[in-house]
């Protein structure tokens, strides 16, 4: 391996299964091995480990943003990206048993699945580590990681942000995720902003007020454009919908809107796919950061499989 600099002397995770599980100290060690990570310091350092990847619900930036990162680490992959074509689909095998069958091919497990807690289950079940790609409607912590990452890399910190989550909140996991790991922070101030129906889950909003994160939930951006540092805009998750639901937004970020209202520094995120809600004329801009961020999860998903498999890093500890 090339000559890596260590970050921190904190035992890695068994599962990256909730951004919950992570404290600051957590956050701040997998920020610095992006840094490594951006820097190709990584590279070559799981050259005996495979990696299965295994995602039950359709991916595009996830599922190749790990692999890409697996194979910079120097590790193979297996797995599948059509769950309709294993044995959990065509005949029935259950979560677990499948599972339990990837544990003897593998030595860590990256899952998406469209249950909720899906990630939590096979953990519980699970000798080799597990990390969550997302789970229904529930969590996608390293989406989470990586938008951090970017946010740090615009800012040089994290602390004192004032950022906009914008759309379908209340299934969109990316918010949520993102939601819980800005408790870590100080002195951050969250806008929602999002019609009723589709509005920041309760739960969420007490847990920001008990940890004093400064929230407001309005129904139009205009009201906040000129106030945010970060726009974080999101698409309908039809796919969550439940029974007879009906849902539309109009939240839509035109190159024109960003030029008379927003911060000289701000900048536009999405986790992508993007539908209607952010417009091309937004990607020649200075504004636009959701392609760099997009490319973020690569660096940030080599640091989260790496911490995977080491305890501790080499001596003459010098941070990033």
């Amino acid at each position: 391996m090339q000559n890596m600099l260590p970050c921190s002397n904190l035992a890695s995770a068994k599962h990256l299964i909730s951004i919950k599980n992570l404290d600051r100290q957590a956050l701040d060690h997998l920020m610095c091995l992006a840094k490594e990570a951006y820097h190709g310091k990584l590279q070559g350092s799981l050259k005996d480990k495979i990696i299965a990847s295994c995602f039950f619900e359709a991916s595009t930036r996830t599922r190749l943003s790990f692999e890409a990162a697996i194979h910079r680490l120097g590790a193979s992959v297996i797995g599948f990206s059509d769950a309709q074509s294993t044995s959990f689909a065509q005949k029935g095998e259950s979560l677990t048993d499948t599972i339990h069958m990837l544990n003897g091919y593998a030595d860590a497990i990256i899952m998406r699945h469209f249950e909720v807690g899906s990630a939590e289950r096979a953990a519980a079940v699970s000798a080799i580590p597990i990390v969550n790609a997302g789970d229904g409607a529930n969590e996608h912590p390293s989406q989470t990681l990586l938008d951090l990452f970017t946010i740090e890399q615009k800012f040089n910190k994290i602390d004192g942000i004032k950022i906009a989550m914008v759309g379908d909140l209340r299934y969109g996991r990316t918010v949520h995720s993102l939601s819980y790991a800005l408790m870590n922070y100080l002195d951050v101030t969250i806008y929602y902003v999002a019609p009723k129906a589709l509005q920041i889950p309760d739960e969420i909003l007490i847990k920001l007020k008990q940890k004093n994160v400064t929230v407001t939930c309005i129904e139009k951006l205009e009201q906040v454009l000129g106030l945010i540092d970060v726009l974080y805009m999101t698409r309908l998750q039809k796919e969550r919908f439940t029974g007879n639901e009906q849902h539309k937004l109009e939240y839509v970020i035109t190159a024109q809107m960003l030029k008379k209202q927003a911060r000289n520094k701000m900048i536009v995120m999405h986790p992508l796919p993007r539908i209607h809600e952010v417009c091309t004329s937004v990607d020649a801009t200075k504004y636009a950061w959701y392609f760099q961020q997009a490319k973020n999860g690569v660096y940030m998903r080599q640091a989260i499989l790496y911490n995977l498999f080491f305890n501790s890093f080499i001596a003459n500890h010098k941070a990033c």
